[in-house]
């Protein structure tokens, strides 16, 4: 037996509370979902930037060569944690130290000759100045002999005037009474007397003449002893001019010795450059070396990661940046470990975009142009200490999420010296 269904017409009464209850729950559904957003909004979103262009970054130190050589050992792996200062790569230091016992025996030379060079410079010095002096001596007394000589000339210049004069007064006489004396006005006996005072003066007067010579004599000697003994002052003075080339050479000498000490610095430092040494703590990674490989200055041998002083670099937009301030509280995030928060801080805001330190810089003035949001770079250092259960390694994916609420912090760096931020 069928039953048969009564039907209904949509305009009968009974339909329109409930399209009014339909109504009634779309609107509270909507109006929850306003008011959660509303409150998602409020307590999760306001004052907070965020960005998934974000990587974990560090300082990392390419170990390379400071000397060309051949490496004869290597004492480590990639992933080996290695100390600062622990030898990573040795090479053959043969040929450096064969330069350095060169450089030595070089220097320990020059040493050798510049200690007999001194010696002789004393010597020269103490020969020259005895010499100086003894000539000194010489002249003075050379000149002493001659002031003596030129007195006694003039003492016996003084003579021989008078006796001259003795002479013309006693010829005067002589020839006067010689005169009377033929004609008869005077007597023979006074004639003959005036010939004996002219005999004595003329005796006299050859005498004086003698001494006299003979004071010439001895001042034109004295004047050559003079003269020589100037001549071998200036000989001894003129000697002087081996002391200062003396000087001159052991000077020449002490700047090679300089010569040879750095030479010898930098074969020591070539032998100490056969030790490679890590510059920081840090993980070994991308070691390209093995045993009995050349390798040049300059040339990558391995890196050195410091992953205990990794740092975020989250790369915001150029229109989040404004609220951005330096010491404002960040929460960081990676992809490896679902669940795990870390905590960290804005240091710095870059300077610029990345685009504009890129290898080629866009040249947005020539040809068609096209405005792009840029990146800028923001500087995050972790809070927590290095955990090796959660290590963050060299370009880990991140997001980074930054509050910004507090706006006191500034924009830039302080300057040194106390500058305006």
């Amino acid at each position: 037996m069928v039953e048969k269904v009564e039907e209904r017409t949509p305009d009968e009464p009974t339909s329109v509370p409930r399209r009014n209850n339909v109504k009634k729950v779309l609107f509270l559904v909507l109006a929850g979902a306003v008011v959660l957003g509303a409150f998602y909004w409020w307590f999760f979103v306001r004052n907070k930037e965020s960005t998934d262009n974000a990587y974990v970054m560090a300082d990392v130190a390419a170990v390379s060569a400071r000397i060309p050589g051949t490496i004869v050992a290597v004492h480590v792996e990639n992933d080996d944690f290695v100390e600062r200062g622990r030898e990573l790569v040795s090479l053959d230091p043969t040929d450096y130290r064969v330069q350095e016992a060169e450089a030595e025996a070089a220097l320990k030379r020059l040493r050798a000759e510049m200690e007999a060079a001194v010696t002789v410079l004393e010597y020269l010095k103490a020969s020259t100045q005895a010499s100086v002096q003894g000539a000194q001596a010489a002249l003075s007394a050379s000149e002493a002999q001659l002031a003596g000589a030129k007195e006694r000339l003039e003492e016996v210049a003084g003579q021989r005037d008078g006796v001259l004069a003795d002479w013309r007064h006693a010829k005067r006489d002589w020839e006067r009474f010689d005169a009377l004396a033929r004609e008869g006005a005077a007597s023979v006996r006074d004639r003959d007397r005036m010939k004996t005072a002219l005999r004595k003066a003329e005796a006299a007067l050859s005498s004086v003449e003698a001494r006299y010579r003979a004071a010439v004599s001895a001042v034109e000697a004295a004047e050559k002893d003079v003269l020589l003994a100037r001549a071998r002052l200036d000989e001894a003075k003129a000697a002087r001019l081996q002391v200062q080339v003396q000087e001159r050479k052991i000077a020449a000498m002490r700047a090679q010795e300089k010569e040879l000490e750095a030479k010898l610095e930098k074969a020591r430092l070539n032998v100490s450059y056969c030790r490679v040494t890590a510059p920081l703590d840090g993980y070994v990674a991308q070691k390209r070396i093995q045993v009995g490989e050349r390798v040049q200055p300059g040339q990558p041998l391995l890196a050195v990661v410091p992953l205990q002083d990794v740092y975020v670099e989250a790369n915001f937009k150029e229109t989040q940046v404004e609220e951005i301030r330096i010491g404002q509280p960040a929460e960081v995030k990676a992809d490896c470990y679902p669940g795990k928060t870390f905590r960290g801080r804005v240091v710095g805001i870059r300077s610029g975009t990345g685009a504009a330190f890129s290898l080629l810089p866009p040249e947005n003035a020539t040809g068609n142009w096209v405005k792009i949001t840029q990146r800028v770079p923001v500087r995050i250092e972790l809070e927590e200490p290095f955990s090796p259960e959660f290590p963050l390694r060299v370009g880990f994916s991140l997001e980074v999420t930054v509050d910004t609420s507090d706006q006191s912090g500034p924009r830039l760096r302080a300057a040194p010296g106390g500058g305006r931020s």
